[in-house]
């Protein structure tokens, strides 16, 4: 997380003063650069591109929360409260 934070604001802030502000190393940082993805980042990457897929084919209008994804409910399956008819 550190060190994605520090590649997406390097063009804003020095790396040196990001390091020291992150408590991180510059040498770190650099060899985070280049070095390949691992096997847990790019299986993320693969369900993440499915999840998104599976969200934008759905015909259902959709509303993300923190504990998942829910359907809104059809408007012909919810009452109105008070009304006369």
């Amino acid at each position: 997380m550190k060190f994605g934070f520090i590649a997406k604001h390097r063009g804003i802030w020095p790396v040196s003063w990001l390091c020291v502000a992150l408590d991180v190393s510059r040498s770190g940082f650099h060899a985070w650069l280049v070095r390949a993805p691992s096997a847990r980042s790019r299986s993320d990457q693969v369900y993440a591109g499915k999840i998104r897929a599976s969200f934008i084919s759905s015909s259902e209008p959709m509303v993300r929360v923190a504990s998942g994804t829910i359907s809104w409910p059809k408007a012909s399956s919810v009452a109105c409260i008070g009304s006369n008819g």
